[in-house]
């Protein structure tokens, strides 16, 4: 994938700006879901990740080809995030009630793959509690973790995304547990 990315990068400097296109095709689910998990509202993920990708268009010169295209992308992604949250502190709680509705909360806007009922219940559930902890957590442990667990990425590329050296990201992961 970084190979095929790299390539349309290439196409890019040359000139031919639709290749972004695909670029954003390919990481669009994966920025989202790391903006949804550090900010927990799914309008502002969609913001910041819209944000993200115009980002790496503007900047897209200063990549550097030696490096892993995702880690400078998610590294955008979560600087995002970060001052985001820095700027707004929660004003809203996924477990208030959405405006309109009788006892809908946040949580219950999560689409799902169509589940069976009881199925559906148990991971809304699930869910309502892990983004409870997520949120709980100081930034930088929150920020650790759903790297790590949640986008599954390796210590070297949450140390490059959060410019941090590894035994930091080990702190910060140990800690976050442990929280």
């Amino acid at each position: 994938m970084e190979e095929l990315v790299k390539r349309k990068i290439k196409e890019i400097h040359r000139g031919n700006k639709n290749a972004f296109g695909d670029i954003v095709e390919f990481y669009k689910d994966k920025v989202f879901q790391i903006c949804f998990r550090m900010v927990g509202n799914r309008s502002e993920a969609e913001d910041i990740a819209q944000e993200t990708f115009i980002r790496a268009y503007i900047n897209i010169g200063n990549y550097n080809m030696d490096k892993k295209f995702s880690t400078w992308l998610y590294r955008i992604a979560t600087n995002l995030c970060i001052d985001r949250l820095r700027k707004k502190k929660a004003d809203y709680s996924l477990d208030a009630e959405v405006t309109g509705t009788e006892g809908l909360t946040m949580y219950s806007q999560i689409p799902s793959a169509d589940p069976l009922p009881e199925d559906a219940v148990a991971y809304m559930e699930f869910q309502d509690f892990l983004q409870r902890e997520l949120l709980a957590l100081p930034e930088k442990y929150r920020t650790a973790i759903i790297l790590k667990y949640m986008e599954e990425l390796s210590l070297n590329e949450i140390s490059e995304i959060l410019d941090l050296p590894v035994g930091t990201v080990k702190t910060h992961i140990h800690r976050g547990r442990e929280a």
